[in-house]
């Protein structure tokens, strides 16, 4: 067994196996305490929130507690592993939200037989939460599951996978044309890849101004085209008017490779072929399409991100879901929107151009960072980005009118 799996095993199993807890916020040591806890105590919040279901934000944990929940379906990278097996990682999500943002968060891991099971279950709990993010669930039924969600709760649903993935590629994406010297409404892109993930990623760009007939996206039959039969409806709106079939048509003149597929499907000789100072999002985790090492010896003129931490510019979506779901609870917003997510993607840009302080550094391993071709999007310790990101999409909830507070307090994250 090799040391970083005992490791990583060891991690999860002790001191007690887990990685999340429940801890008391209220006094419990008395008679007293108890009879306010709960009998006979407890009987007055709950006439107040039957008045008045929102008084349960100022009464219970609701306001402050999110939902990571899953189905197995598309683990990681290790694919439907059934409930279970995903309950580590929605512990880690929870982890990632206490750590980041201060939300509690609790798993929550669902077995069904049905798309329609699965949905009915999460609406029929949702009440209990502030908010949801979704995680793990394979494409297409992620789709389907997130829209009916989103029509039945009166919370924020966010599946993680497809639009955290998003709004951290097109952030680190919008920097890297700037640097690059490059207009996204003029740039040529080649997405490899069309699940959840490429199709909010790509989306997501284009809402940023990349236009879609200059999009080439493939999935395992090559490029995505008009006359291609049998396109389910998320891949049919890349459907490309083209007589390109395979990666090397669309990579001759691209400005900007993005992967989301699997290891080294992109070949050094395609890279070639790309446009001068092109841009190479190689996301495929563990292992990415293309290793840095390959890129750069192929091209000197590029710039290169992968979503792995031992490489410069990683596309982590620990960069924004905690702060979303920050900023979105704390208006009490129904819904995470479009102007919510560009918010998002605006504040991370942000973050990135600020000089970077010393203890990110410290906790990098590097002496320097500064904006351009090693330093694209914020490294996930920059303590800013929680009151920059959570600041931005609490005040474009409020603008765009999902949310139910309508002002930040003037102190707000300090």
């Amino acid at each position: 067994m090799s040391d970083f799996r005992q490791r990583a095993l060891d991690y999860h199993a002790f001191p007690k196996p887990g990685k999340i807890s429940v801890e008391l916020s209220t006094p419990a040591a008395t008679v007293d305490d108890l009879a306010l806890a709960y009998s006979p105590g407890v009987a007055e919040p709950v006439r107040e929130i039957a008045a008045d279901p929102n008084e349960a934000y100022r009464y219970t944990a609701k306001g402050n507690m999110v939902a990571v929940i899953s189905n197995g379906t598309a683990i990681l990278g290790l694919g439907n592993l059934g409930p279970l097996a995903s309950k580590p990682v929605m512990e880690g999500k929870a982890l990632l939200f206490k750590r980041f943002a201060n939300l509690d968060s609790i798993d929550i891991e669902v077995k069904h037989r049905t798309t329609e099971e699965f949905i009915s279950t999460v609406a029929n709990i949702a009440d209990t939460f502030g908010g949801i993010n979704l995680e793990d669930i394979k494409a297409p039924e992620c789709f389907e599951i997130e829209k009916e969600l989103i029509k039945r709760c009166k919370i924020p649903i966010f599946h993680d996978d497809q639009h955290g993935t998003a709004i951290v590629t097109a952030a680190g994406m919008l920097n890297a044309l700037e640097i690059q010297n490059k207009n996204i409404k003029e740039s040529k892109f080649v997405c490899l890849g069309a699940g959840a993930a490429a199709i909010a990623c790509m989306e997501l760009l284009i809402k940023c101004g990349a236009q879609r007939e200059k999009i080439y996206m493939l999935d395992r039959n090559g490029i995505i085209h008009t006359r291609r039969e049998s396109l389910t409806e998320h891949k049919a709106l890349f459907a490309n008017n083209t007589d390109k079939r395979t990666l090397e048509d669309a990579m001759e003149d691209a400005d900007v490779f993005l992967g989301v597929s699997g290891p080294d499907l992109l070949p050094p000789e395609a890279l070639a072929l790309m446009a001068p100072n092109p841009i190479v999002f190689a996301c495929s985790n563990p292992d990415p399409e293309i290793t840095p090492e390959l890129a750069h010896s192929v091209r000197d003129d590029l710039i290169m991100a992968t979503g792995r931490s031992d490489y410069p510019n990683q596309v982590n979506n620990v960069l924004c879901f905690p702060f979303i779901f920050r900023g979105a609870l704390d208006v009490r917003a129904s819904q995470i929107n479009d102007e919510m997510k560009v918010a998002a993607v605006e504040a991370i840009r942000s973050v990135s151009k600020m000089p970077v302080p010393e203890e990110v550094l410290t906790a990098s391993n590097v002496k320097s960072l500064t904006f351009g071709k090693e330093y694209i999007i914020p490294k996930p310790m920059d303590p800013r980005l929680c009151k920059t990101i959570a600041t931005a999409v609490a005040q474009a909830a409020i603008d765009s009118g999902v949310a139910h507070i309508d002002k930040l307090p003037d102190n707000y994250l300090e």
